[in-house]
């Protein structure tokens, strides 16, 4: 029997409009021999809506339906064909579901715990992995007391700024030289990040930082080669080879728009042109963070390889990570043979593994 996938797309956050174009390749990939989709989005007012009449099992043309529907979200004009829906539903009308919200209120182990008050199953990280791996911050420590690597950084209160911003930049200045990478230490999709080459600009980027959490990382800027990983699993996992992503020349670093909205110059290097040696190293340490954070089902896990140095050096991990056409976890599992359809597929099963054990 057809298990029903709830599609959970859109949210609260910044990253609304990313989520829904991961939703709708969610949604397109989906097995259909497999699983009924259920389409369920989220407003950014946190109002919850069903697809309206959306019935896949009785269509003459399944694809046309599916494709139908997938067009009007990435447009984000979903909600003119879905109905109001209450949430405490959704055990009724989903056996399980495939959360494509990323960012705060859906990445960030609230959504999950609601799905565990539910007491429906889903797909990707817990409760705990989810919450930790959002915020940068708490997740450096993990990493620091598990000793893997990672770059220098030291964390600020967003209510200090008024008060105590010289002394902030002070302290910048006395660990690292510019550049430096200023982040909120909690969102995604690089959402308030900036990279500030002098005393002006940082004071811009703490502001920008502030605007999107309460908390604030500065961060030494790394000359070094970005290398992404791909990991799935539950207590056993499979790491996909790295890719490497090489900022256009107008990007500072790989940006919001670099990662979901410019076709001009960035580019996803995959496999990454590195040495076998380098390739194993990272693939061993995005093993490890992932099981150091306590991830399960899948995350795509951000290393650097230090120029200088030779170091590899684990950045963040993403346990959403985007689905969508310019996004790299489906592309490197596409790379060793693995279609986003399967990878779909493995990914809601390790979802009912964890319900199960």
């Amino acid at each position: 029997m057809k298990k029903k996938v709830g599609i959970l797309y859109g949210g609260r956050s910044g990253e609304h409009e990313i989520s829904l174009l991961s939703g709708a390749a969610v949604l397109r990939a989906l097995d259909k021999e497999k699983y009924i989709p259920v389409p369920i989005g989220i407003d950014k007012e946190g109002a919850w809506f069903i697809a309206d009449g959306f019935d896949v099992e009785s269509a003459k043309d399944k694809d046309a339906l599916v494709e139908k529907l997938a067009f009007v979200i990435e447009q984000g004009e979903w909600k003119s064909v879905s109905v109001p829906f209450e949430i405490d539903r959704l055990p009724e009308v989903v056996d399980i579901v495939f959360p494509a919200v990323h960012g705060v209120n859906g990445e960030d182990g609230t959504l999950q715990g609601l799905m565990e008050m539910l007491g429906v199953p889903y797909a990707g990280c817990g409760v705990l992995s989810s919450a930790l791996c959002m915020d940068k911050a708490m997740a450096k420590e993990v990493f620091g007391m598990n000793d893997i690597p990672i770059c220098r950084y030291f964390f600020v209160s967003a209510g200090d700024l008024l008060s105590k911003e010289e002394e902030i930049i002070e302290k910048s200045e006395e660990e690292f030289s510019y550049p430096v990478f200023v982040k909120p230490s909690n969102g995604g999709s690089s959402l308030g990040i900036s990279k500030a080459l002098n005393r002006e600009e940082l004071k811009d980027a703490l502001k920008l930082a502030a605007e999107y959490d309460r908390r604030i990382l500065i961060e030494e800027a790394m000359d070094a080669r970005e290398i992404e990983v791909a990991v799935i699993g539950n207590r056993e996992i499979k790491v996909a080879i790295g890719g490497e992503i090489i900022a256009a020349d107008d990007h500072r670093y790989y940006d919001y728009d670099a990662k979901y909205s410019d076709d001009s110059g960035t580019m996803l290097v995959i496999p990454a042109d590195i040495p076998e040696a380098i390739m194993q190293e990272i693939r061993e340490l995005a093993g490890r963070a992932y099981k150091a954070a306590a991830c399960e089902g899948f995350a795509r896990v951000d290393t650097f390889w230090d120029r200088k140095t030779g170091r590899v050096l684990v950045n963040e991990i993403n346990t959403i990570p985007g689905l969508t056409k310019y996004s790299l976890f489906p592309r490197l599992w596409e790379a060793v043979g693995v279609s986003f359809t399967d990878l779909i597929t493995e990914i809601l099963e390790l979802g009912y593994e964890r319900r199960n054990n």
